[in-house]
């Protein structure tokens, strides 16, 4: 298979799959009960949800001037801003893609080199990926007991027991495998976790690495609040803080999974607070109104950055 044809691959798969997940989707919930939840949706809620999206990107951009200035490029927040903004836009058709888009602009308008760019943009993903388990593991830590009980009413503690024994057994097997590794996926995930340690590492070493820190745990803070500020737009739904937690883990894993959580992230959402007793239809309703809402910030202030950019830069 050429490097064309997996690049196709790579697109169309996710999209089919999401496809298929849209329909499933409308076999839990009809496509007219659906679009009744999206009429009768407060969108106060729902402007709200968004307000704190655009606060989390605005960071975002302000965060990466802390990255490119000890290597002598201080580029104008605006570009900065919308070069962020396009990333977002970009991984809807094709994941992962959006990076390189970002580095690209700042490479046309703002003169960075490419790999200078894109390496930041990967050094604030490692960031971003802490702070995400970060935030499983509060989770983990308050829902514990919740967790415990879940797992004891569901399954055997024998099997429990024996699940265990056998994770830390094949985690040790393949600790020492990774430790070992001079050639194959053995090495490159070697790799991948110096890398992940030089990430992290790089970033105490950073001059303004307290204001880096600061804009990390916004990013965050500020997906959380839009992801619990949009609940209330759904009439009746009622959400423990545990739900809320684990709904948003669950969306921003699928968000992974497919071009932009297309079909999966109110499934994915659903599925989370149904652990927590609210109904499903409710449940797959929000995770669609979240989705949709989200999705369609994105088209719009991706599209205008688009346009926006030889505006903003008539001198280039």
């Amino acid at each position: 298979m050429n490097l064309k044809i997996k690049k196709i691959v790579k697109v169309i798969i996710p999209l089919l799959f999401g496809g298929a997940l849209v329909w499933y989707l409308f076999t839990i919930i009809p496509p007219e009960t659906l679009l009744e939840y999206f009429k009768n949706a407060n969108y106060w809620w729902i402007a709200l949800g968004l307000l704190f999206g655009i606060l989390s990107h605005l960071s975002r951009a302000y965060r990466w001037k802390f990255m490119l200035e000890p290597m002598g490029y201080k580029p104008r927040f605006i570009n900065s801003t919308l070069a962020v903004l396009i990333g977002y836009f970009v991984n809807l058709a094709i994941p992962r893609a959006g990076e390189v888009s970002r580095a690209t602009v700042m490479t046309n308008y703002e003169g960075i080199p490419f790999e200078k760019g894109f390496g930041t943009i990967v050094a604030e993903r490692i960031a971003d990926l802490i702070m995400m388990f970060l935030i499983i593991g509060i989770t983990l830590l308050i829902q514990f007991d919740f967790i415990i009980e879940l797992l004891t009413k569901n399954v055997d503690p024998v099997k429990i027991g024996v699940i265990l024994i056998l994770c830390v057994g094949f985690g040790f097997l393949f600790y020492t495998y990774v430790r070992k590794s001079k050639k194959g996926i053995g090495l490159k995930i070697k790799n991948f976790v110096k890398s992940l340690i030089e990430g992290v590492t790089s970033i105490f070493r950073m001059k303004n690495k307290w204001a880096f820190i600061f804009h990390t745990v916004f990013i965050w803070i500020m997906y959380i609040l839009m992801f619990w500020a949009t609940i209330p737009a759904i009439n009746g739904l009622d959400v423990p803080f545990g739900g809320i937690l684990v709904g948003f883990i669950a969306g921003g894993f699928s968000i992974a999974a497919t071009n932009g959580g297309i079909g999966l992230y109110p499934l994915a959402v659903a599925g989370a607070f149904t652990l927590f007793g609210v109904p499903e239809e409710p449940s797959t309703a929000f995770g669609s109104v979240m989705w949709a809402a989200q999705t369609a910030m994105i088209i719009i202030f991706g599209g205008l950055s688009f346009l926006l950019l030889p505006i903003c830069n008539k001198a280039k």
